[in-house]
């Protein structure tokens, strides 16, 4: 799914919120691939915005100059695109420094903020010493009524003067309170035309009409310094819901030591957008009434558009459970129109298979048709299916693994193959083959019959059907299969 045809630039203007209906934004910075916590984020946004009928904004926070990549931008937004997270406006943070200075010249004219010309060497030794008397880290600054440095050098700080509690009502975790004052005067620019996070993030909100501020807990600190911003810039408040971490399974924050944290690289293994999505719903959330006689993990976007608040959402980390996430992915590759499930298997094919693929389109339908119910992952289907494109070695050890001497198992498949050989070439089938064979394993023993069966055809332990297979592979590669491994068993 790609963004809306009726996707537009935004234009900016000023709204009480009594007068907004809900605007949202994302607001990724293009300093890598799409996160997949970011992912998590977009995608509660998107919902709350759908299910309010509201406004979901795009906003790439690339003021970062020496980090933002136009790449990372591209892989943002065609992984949102990729999982189906369209939005209805975007923006770039970068063309909006000439909105960010003209505030910044506004407080600094009101005397609100101050330029600070301490190095960082300075505050280093004025933060240890802090932590040394246990007191928290903090800086206020000898300069910040400006008389004393009024020429621009350093770095622009907010002149924090509050001495009260400052709180704020979070949708998700409730009521939170700070004391400003140990915040001290905290940084909100390089220079006039160069803000930082706090700052351009109020000024965008504002100009950007943000009716709800949707991200991880790990903002929750950055909170009280942009609410001191809002007021002393007299804009209206925005209300708050901060999201749980993910968390890996040893409960840290998830991180590469705990695998791969891009979407790119889910796509690239073989996970379905809709799947991960469905997945990432689930990550701090769950509907409070969920469809009667249901599977309560399994949702399509529509249904969790008309289930989505805030207010299911958890306090909790977000514990990302790879296991289920496969789980998910198997149910969706399940029901996958089966034309369609071998077209997105096959890049996951290697080039020669792709050839003979192409070649025999409806056989290799019919073998991604066969794997269907036993894959987690698109990627996984290269192991399972080797042995249709290519001869297997079915290994002595192996054919004997469950019993029975050479002699005897050769024997075996010799019977397997005498029965085989009376079964017209085009009477071949799964039924035809289980009907030729199946009695004589129940009489002699299954696992003494229907495993070195299995093996001499795959070369494997564990396979789709044995029946199948031997459909799917015809009576001549069938039988000439059955003869190698007598042989093996001869030598």
């Amino acid at each position: 799914m790609q963004p809306n045809k009726s996707q537009k630039k935004l234009s900016i203007s000023r709204l009480s919120t009594a007068d907004m209906s809900v605007r949202v934004r994302i607001a990724p910075s293009p300093t890598g691939p799409l996160h997949i916590g970011t992912a998590r984020t977009a995608l509660f946004n998107y919902l709350f915005a759908k299910n309010q009928k509201g406004t979901f904004v795009l906003r790439i926070e690339d003021t970062d100059k020496e980090r933002s990549e136009k790449r990372f931008e591209t892989d943002i937004k065609e992984a949102l695109a990729w999982l189906g997270i369209s939005w209805d406006e975007e923006a770039l943070q970068s063309d909006r420094l000439t909105s960010h200075t003209k505030y910044l010249e506004r407080l600094l004219s009101e005397h609100k903020i101050f330029w600070c010309p301490h190095t960082e060497e300075e505050l280093s030794v004025e933060r240890e010493k802090q932590m040394q008397d246990k007191q928290a880290p903090r800086h206020v600054c000898e300069f910040r009524n400006g008389e004393k440095n009024a020429d621009g050098n350093g770095i622009l700080r907010f002149k924090n003067d509050a001495d009260t509690e400052l709180t704020f009502e979070d949708i998700v975790r409730g009521t939170i309170t700070f004391m400003p004052a140990l915040l001290g005067d905290f940084s909100i620019a390089k220079k006039l035309d160069e803000p930082l996070y706090n700052f351009a993030a109020v000024v965008d909100d504002a100009e950007m009409n943000i009716t709800h501020v949707i991200r991880g807990e790990d903002h929750i600190p950055n909170t009280p310094k942009q609410i001191l911003i809002q007021e002393a810039l007299g804009f209206v408040r925005p209300a708050y819901a901060h999201l749980p971490l993910i968390l890996g399974q040893d409960k840290s924050k998830l991180s590469k030591r705990h695998g791969a944290t891009a979407v790119t690289q889910y796509k690239k293994e073989g996970y379905l957008a809709p799947a991960l999505v469905n997945f990432l719903a689930l990550l701090g959330w769950r509907p409070e009434q969920t469809r009667q006689g249901s599977n309560e993990d399994i949702f399509s976007t529509d249904e969790l558009i008309a289930l989505f608040s805030l207010t299911d959402v958890q306090k909790g980390g977000a514990v990302f459970d790879i296991e289920k996430l496969k789980w998910i992915n198997g149910m969706y590759i399940r029901v996958t129109d089966p034309g369609d499930l071998s077209q997105l298997l096959f890049p996951y094919l290697k080039q020669t298979w792709q050839n003979i693929a192409i070649a025999r389109p409806e056989w290799w339908q019919s073998i991604s048709a066969l794997e269907q119910t036993r894959l987690a992952t698109l990627e996984e289907i290269t192991e399972r299916v080797d042995y249709f494109f290519e001869d297997p070695i079915a290994r002595k050890e192996l054919l004997l693994e469950k019993g029975g001497t050479a002699d005897e198992t050769r024997n075996r498949l010799q019977t397997v193959l005498n029965a085989l050989q009376n079964i017209p070439k085009e009477s071949f089938t799964h039924t035809a083959v289980h009907n030729a064979v199946f009695p004589y394993a129940e009489a002699e023993g299954k696992k003494f019959v229907l495993w070195p069966f299995r093996v001499a055809l795959t070369g494997k332990s564990a396979s789709a059907g044995l029946f199948e297979v031997a459909e799917i592979l015809g009576k001549e590669q069938t039988e000439k299969r059955l003869k190698n491994a007598i042989e093996t068993l001869t030598a």
